[in-house]
Parts: C-alpha cells; structure tokens; sequence
C-alpha cells in the first residue's frame, strides 16, 4: 500500500489526488468514531505529559543508544528479550517522563535561563578549556559533534538540564538522618555472624534409580512447555553500512594520490627541536647574557652561573605546536642547531632561547600509505554515498524486485538466517553481528512472510537494514522421544532437589534435638564446615545471597537449611554467634553512610515532588507503543 501512495504521488497531479483521499479518509475516521488516531493517541505518540507528547520514534532511538552503552560495558549486545525482562524500557521512559513533567513545571512557572547565563556556564565548564585554561571553541564543538550534537541542541538540551536542577533543587534539600537509622544502616552493614554449615549434594542424595516410562512419561507431560522449540524464522538481510558500501568503492591512482598530497600532514611526524631557554628577571640582565652567549659562553655555562639545573631550563624536543608559549616557539624554530636567539618577551618573562638540536620532519612514501588512504577514501565517499544507495534500492523494490535480486544488481551481500527471537540459530549458536542500535529481531519477528517491509534506519552508522521473511516455523511441542536425555536430566536434578530437602530438614530436627553439627555431619557422610565473620556483603562462593539473607534471619542459635550454589546443592547451617558492630559517627565509613542515607532521603522527596506533578499534570501512556518500541507483544 505504501508503496502504491508513493508512486501515485510522483507527480503534482498524482499528489493533489491523493491529498483529496487522504483529506476524506481522515473526516470518515472523524465521523465514525476513530477520531482518537488523531485525538489522545496517534500512531506516533508513545506518551503524552500535560501538553507535551513524546514520539515513538524519538524514544525508540534513545532505547536502542541506551542499550549500546550497556552493551559496551558489559562486553555484549543486550538481547530485546532480555532488556524486556529486565525492564529497561519501563526504566528509561519513567526517566524521560520525569524529565518531561519538570519541563512542564518550568514552563508553567515561567522559569528560564538568560542566554548570557548559558554562555557563562559553557565558557567555564572545564571540559571546553584548552592549553591555556580559557574557553576552546574547536574543542567545544569538537566534544558535542563526538556525541551526536550540535551546538544549538546541546545548549537547548543543557537550558532544560538547569531549568530540571533549579525545581529539583527547591525540593532536594539535604536532611540530617536521625541517630537511629545511622545505627541501624551501620549494622545492616557491618553486622558479622559464624555459623556451621554442611554442604549437601548428590552423594548425599544416595543412588537415584532411573524412572519407569511412566513416571518420565507424566513428568515430561506436566513440564512439556519447558521443552518446546522455540519459533524460528528464516530471513534474507541486506545490510547497507558506510564500511559495507566502502568495500565495493572503487578509488582510481589518480584520486589517491590527489589525497594523499592532500592529507600529507597525518602520514608523517613534524620537525622536533631540542630546545633551551633561560628566563631573566628583565631585559637588561637578559641583554648581558646574549653579550656573553655572541662571545663564546656556552648556554649550559651560562645556566650554571645563575644556578640553575640542566631540568630548570631544558624544555626537551618538541614540534612547534606542542610549545606552549607561542613567542618561544616562533623564536625556536627561527635558529638553526646551536644557535641561541636574541632576548625575546616570552609569556613567563624576558628570555634567551637556545636549540640544542633539530629533528627533521619524516613523511612516509605514497607507497607505505596508498591501501590506508583508500579505505580512508573510499569510508568518506561511501557516507555520502549510503543515501542514494538507499534511494535505489527502494526504486527498485518499486518496481517489484525482491531484496536478493537488488542486492546482487548493485554488487551488495545478502545474508540468510534461522533464527529465533533471542537471536539463537537452530544449532544453539547465537547471532551476535547484527547492526548495533536498531532492533532487527524485533521487527523480523513483526512482519509477515514476503511482507512489504519498510528498510530499518541504524543510527550510529546512517545505515539501513532490508530484511524479507521467508519461512516461519512455529513453535510445537516436541514428543519425548526427541527430548529424552533432557527430561531424564532434568528429572535426575528435581528428585536429587527433594531428597535433600527432605534430608536437609530430618538433619535440622535433630540439631533442635540437641545433636553437635559434626554428628549430623558424619551421619549424612558429609562435613561439618566453620565460617566466620559472615557479612551480607561477603558470602563465599558455597554460600549464595538467598541463603545468606535465612542466615540472617535467624537468631543466635538458629539453625536452617536453603537452596545451595546449584540446583542439586542444598546448605543446612546453624548460627553460633552474633557480633553487633559499635557505631562510631567521626568514622570514614559512618560518613559515607550519613551521605548516602542523606542522598536516598533527598532522592525519596524528590520522587514524591515527581509524583505530585503528574497527578497534577496528567500523565498518559500507550502501551502498545511501548511495547512496539521494546519489542513486546501488543496486548501485554
């Protein structure tokens, strides 16, 4: 359909008809009812706060940035599954609301920031000063292109960052947390407990029979679900990158070496000279030394007689753009090896500059460089290039040609894949070179077989991503027969699971019995183990955070059993002794704890001051939206 709009609109004439039916079908809508495509949500609206609505698309590319950062620093893509289950689209819209209601309340106070005010904080950030500790304007502009902005966005984003700090900071004074909840942090913290443990596992279980047919057979019947395949699709990708484009650019002699005389500067290292200066008090002493310089006194000789160490006045071997003080660079690099300058007016006062040595300037051969400089080349055509690609591809889906045939007219790679929604192939592989920054699975798990796919925009790249369903094969049940090994494993571990729970609690009995934990130990063929200084911080590997927290819940004296490391591991354990820790508040560690119960406090206020101004502003949310952007099912 879309595709028909477009070509019926190539022309004015095409495009006055087709205003005329879409003006129609919009009154129709309005007529019977649909009218909330344009009233409340609209198919582009993920959200709306007070007046301000806040676009699908919009939040889509701040999801996928988000879920690269997290990618990059744990060292793996985060799967859509995964950021589902752990709620990272809930957490970055809940951010971008809140940012939105303080917009709101700042307008409606008729708040604001004078352009001169902006222009002091940027020209005093310290991120933005050069060398010389003053404002860099290439360095600025430098750092925000670096981050994907511009300078008319990035000091509106930073206006409405202040506008948020001044309203959050009315509300976000910092309290004093009483001497109670200090204590009680503290030995939360740093309370210590010993306990003895017996670590139970499958030797503890005894000899665990295989299962008659039957009793497999009901087991794999009430767990099936577990062991269905999951749905697999097969799809064609034409992925169009800057790097996919540049590696079928072809860049002639003549084009490289006009580049390479263009760039000659970065294939090479500039002149270094070995540099000495001496700074004099004022120009007359500065003149009597050069005196004593023309006549033959050495510049080392000359430093010695005033005192000073080779470290005092040797500036090392620098390029004429590392020095730092202009006056003495252009003098510097005036003199020929040996040659000390005149008196020259330098920043830090009247000085003699001597140079020691020159280091030439060294560039590498055409020859050395030419492959570097045609990926170089052949990366900046493909930018530029990557849209008109783009626009061909898609004329010639126009007309009908699938993906595959597109691809190989314009000499672009295809790729096939099987592959479910967590990107995992049919051979339990995972598929982990999928263009970063734009959701593939979700949408290919979206569309139809030999649907008409719009092409996917990657962000970072300028790119896009073609893909075209071929096949999908469902999800099913497997039979047994096909699962048995698995079943059988998974049965092994659940009746290994009971008997030690049963175990574990016929041991707790006779440790309330009055029995030491070494006779218990010896009666399951186990061992006794002796742990103390137990933190809940800083359980060993053997002692997991769910069995830490029964620990510490128990008195002293206590005993209790909890899930081990694994699934057929089970921890009987008692508690011997119990240490609260004395609370001293001039203590480093009673500092940080006052700073961050402060911190929690004033954070706890201001997510009450949020809360009221979206029941006074209103806040509206569409699910379905959410759920498109994060990959979710539509009626979840």
């Amino acid at each position: 359909m879309l595709r028909g709009i477009h070509k019926a609109s190539a022309n004015w004439l095409g495009r006055a008809v087709m205003g005329v039916v879409l003006g129609l079908i919009a009154i129709s809508f309005g007529i019977w009812g649909i009218g909330d495509i344009f009233r409340g949500f609209g198919q582009s609206t993920l959200a709306k706060v007070g007046s301000t609505e806040i676009r699908i698309d919009t939040f889509r590319n701040m999801y996928q940035e988000r879920l690269q950062q997290l990618g990059r620093q744990i060292g793996r893509p985060i799967l859509p599954d995964q950021a589902r289950a752990l709620g990272l689209d809930r957490q970055l819209l809940g951010q971008v609301i809140s940012e939105t209601l303080l917009d709101e309340r700042a307008r409606a106070l008729k708040l604001g920031i004078s352009d001169a005010e902006v222009a002091r904080r940027v020209t005093d950030d310290p991120n933005f000063k050069g060398l010389t500790g003053q404002f860099d304007r290439a360095r600025f502009e430098a750092l925000i292109r670096s981050i994907g902005m511009n300078e008319t966005r990035y000091l509106a984003e930073q206006r409405r960052g202040w506008l948020r700090q001044q309203l959050t900071g009315t509300v976000g004074v910092e309290f004093a947390p009483p001497k109670a909840a200090l204590e009680a942090f503290n030995r939360y913290q740093n309370e210590t407990r010993s306990i003895e443990y017996i670590l139970l596992g499958r030797a503890q279980a005894g000899d665990v029979a295989d299962p008659s047919p039957e009793v497999l057979s009901k087991y794999f019947e009430e767990r099936k679900i577990l062991f269905r395949t999951p749905e697999v699709r097969k799809t064609t990708l034409l992925v169009l990158t800057p790097n996919e484009l540049a590696s079928i650019i072809e860049i002639s002699d003549a084009d490289l070496k006009q580049a390479y005389e263009a760039r000659k500067a970065r294939f090479g290292t500039p002149e270094r000279r070995h540099v000495q200066q001496i700074v004099f008090p004022n120009a007359e002493e500065a003149r009597d030394a050069y005196e004593k310089v023309s006549k033959g006194t050495a510049f080392a000789a000359l430093a010695a007689e005033r005192g000073l160490k080779e470290s005092d006045y040797d500036l090392g071997t620098l390029a004429q753009s590392a020095m730092v003080d202009r006056a003495i660079g252009d003098a510097a690099f005036g003199l020929k090896a040996g040659e000390t300058s005149m008196p020259v007016e330098g920043r830090f006062g009247i000085a003699l500059v001597h140079v020691v040595k020159i280091e030439p300037a060294q560039t590498q051969p055409f020859e050395q460089v030419a492959d570097q400089i045609r990926k170089d080349v052949a990366q900046e055509r493909a930018k530029n290039d990557v849209q008109t690609m783009h626009d061909k591809i898609e004329d010639e889906r126009l007309s009908g040609v699938p993906i595959a045939d597109a691809a190989k007219k314009f000499n672009l790679k295809i790729r096939t894949v099987e592959v479910d929604r967590t990107g995992r192939t049919p051979d339990g592989g995972m598929i982990s070179d999928l263009p970063q920054g734009v959701d593939v699975l979700a949408s290919v798990f979206s569309a139809d077989v030999n649907g008409d796919n719009d092409p996917l925009l990657i962000p970072q790249s300028g790119g896009y991503v073609w893909f075209d369903v071929a096949e999908i094969k469902p999800s099913r049940d497997r039979p047994l027969d096909e699962v048995k090994d698995q079943v059988l494993t998974r049965w092994r571990d659940d009746e290994i699971a009971s008997r030690l729970k049963t175990k574990a609690a016929e041991m707790i009995e006779k440790l309330k019995g009055g029995a030491a934990m070494a006779e218990v130990a010896a009666w399951v063929n186990g061992k006794s183990e002796w742990l103390p200084g137990l933190k809940r911080s800083s359980a060993p590997p053997a002692i997991p955070a769910r069995a830490v927290a029964d620990i510490f819940n128990l008195p002293k004296d206590g005993v209790g059993q909890a899930d081990g490391a694994t699934a057929t591991d089970r921890i009987v354990f008692k508690v011997n002794e119990i240490i609260v820790p004395a609370f001293d508040p001039e203590t480093a560690e009673a500092k940080r704890m006052d700073e961050a119960l402060r911190k929690a406090i004033s954070e706890d206020i201001g997510n009450q001051y949020l809360a009221k101004l979206e029941k006074d502003v209103g806040v509206t949310i569409n699910q379905a939206g959410l759920n498109q952007v994060s990959g979710g099912a539509t009626n979840n």
